[in-house]
């Protein structure tokens, strides 16, 4: 592929080359592998690529606790033990089956722990620099605020709580304390979508957005059991909250305890419409339902509809869009995945690396790289796989932005947003979604769930994003 050369201009240091520089081109054979969504430069200097880590200078070590260590708990654990200068001293979890798992663990990333059953003790006997929260929902604001106020930045899973004012008072703390609130939407830190903001914005792939659509279909448990010699007893049980070990084990599916399917998945990709959008929604409609009878107390299936009046930009009028959001428990039929409709093509996208493609309408005008962009099949359609990742810009220079976009894909998907808190920590690095900005994505989440159980559609005022 040629070389830029006269009349054509360099990219700046650092910047995507723009997509009319054919960057689509892409093999059937890698599509069939299941790449998503791509960088530029890996498609002109391909052959040449190499991968390798980038150089890291010594980190000052950070002393970290974590509250709740259970399957979600590990998972950020895990995440975390191979960031430079990380280190986990203290563990709290009220199920001493959970701290020994999660003390295990550690132990063999070199990483002794205290651990203890209330968090409270924790914060008054270890010095900490930032704690990792992964409670069931209904403790994080008490547990978010109590940290701040002791002086530790926090990273806490979403939904940040159950209700918006205690997510309203979480932020407020957080300005209040100038210590870090980061919030685990992990895909605002995942290369793919940061790729695919950048493709929208800056090259306008898609035109007009008209529409979303995001779906997560699982098959969920009824029950997630437990050995039944490690039960907690009635009296443990009642001091935190909890009035059987079945509650316990299955808090997600109970009201006091969460906000159900809609935040615990849902919360993810909604919050993806309105980071593409640049828009909160106006309004929501929803309904939701029950398809497997006995105890669980939330719907297991939630269907809504998100409207966003989207501003005069540029040459863009303001106009509508609306959003279909879907979470089933009953099927995994489809998976996960998020959809951009635009008058000029649409782009699907997921934090699966198997899913991402685009697909440009017949009338859309036509970029100079498509006709040399091999195509796929998808859905009886020709579509373009996108892949994320460049070694070289178009002058043969290695760039560091998107080598660290190379090495982040091959990370856990939660670790490249628990790096961004750590560096905010050290290096004053802006959170990719800090509570200000997750409160925007709570509010219509939890308004959601009033929807269904009304089976109505609900405004939501400038007053009700308020902080």
């Amino acid at each position: 592929m040629a070389k830029p050369g006269k009349g054509r201009k360099k990219p700046k240091a650092g910047l995507i080359p723009p997509i009319s520089r054919r960057m689509f081109i892409t093999s059937a054979s890698a599509a069939a592998a299941g790449a998503a969504l791509v960088g530029a430069g890996l498609l002109y200097n391909r052959a040449r690529m190499r991968r390798k880590k980038l150089a890291r200078p010594k980190e000052t070590e950070l002393k970290v606790g974590f509250i709740g260590t259970g399957s979600q708990g590990r998972n950020l654990i895990l995440a975390s033990v191979n960031i430079p200068g990380v280190r986990f001293t203290a563990i709290a979890d009220i199920w001493p089956y959970h701290q020994q798992y999660a003390a295990n663990i550690l132990k063999e990333y070199g990483m002794p722990v205290s651990t203890y059953a209330d968090y409270q003790d924790m914060l008054s006997r270890e010095k900490l620099d930032a704690v990792i929260i992964a409670t069931p929902d209904w403790v994080h604001a008490e547990q978010a605020i109590s940290c701040m106020k002791a002086g530790v930045h926090v990273y806490c899973e979403k939904e940040m709580a159950t209700t918006i004012e205690d997510c309203r008072r979480m932020v407020r703390t957080a300005r209040d304390t100038r210590k870090l609130l980061q919030i685990g939407h992990q895909r605002r830190s995942n290369p793919r979508y940061l790729h695919s903001l950048g493709m929208i914005e800056k090259d306008n792939l898609l035109g007009r957005i008209t529409h979303t659509f995001g779906q997560w279909n699982r098959v969920a448990p009824l029950d997630l059991g437990w050995p039944k010699k490690h039960a907690l007893g009635p009296d443990l049980l009642k001091r935190y909250g909890y009035d059987t070990m079945e509650r316990f084990r299955n808090w997600r599916w109970y009201r006091k305890f969460s906000s159900g399917p809609i935040a615990d998945l849902g919360s993810h990709q909604v919050d993806i419409f309105s980071w593409f959008l640049k828009a909160r929604p106006s309004a929501v409609l929803a309904t939701g339902g029950k398809d497997f009878p006995g105890k669980r107390e939330w719907y297991d299936n939630v269907m809504a509809i998100y409207e966003y009046r989207i501003p005069e930009r540029g040459e863009v009028p303001a106009h509508d869009v609306r959003g279909f959001y879907q979470v089933l428990n009953s099927t995994s039929h489809g998976g996960y995945y998020e959809t951009f409709m635009g008058t000029d093509g649409s782009l699907v996208i997921s934090e699966d690396p198997r899913t991402g493609f685009l697909y440009r309408e017949v009338a859309a005008e036509k970029k100079d790289w498509e006709d040399e962009a091999e195509k796929v099949k998808s859905m009886d359609r020709d579509a373009i796989a996108l892949k994320v990742g460049a070694s070289f810009r178009l002058d043969g220079k290695e760039d560091p932005q998107k080598l660290k976009a190379e090495e982040d894909l091959r990370k856990p998907v939660h670790q490249p947003h628990l790096e961004n808190f750590f560096d905010a920590i050290r290096h004053g690095t802006k959170l990719t979604c800090p509570a200000s900005e997750a409160f925007r994505t709570a509010v219509p989440i939890l308004k959601t769930n009033e929807a269904a159980a009304a089976g109505c559609r609900i405004a939501l005022k400038p007053e009700d994003y308020a902080i």
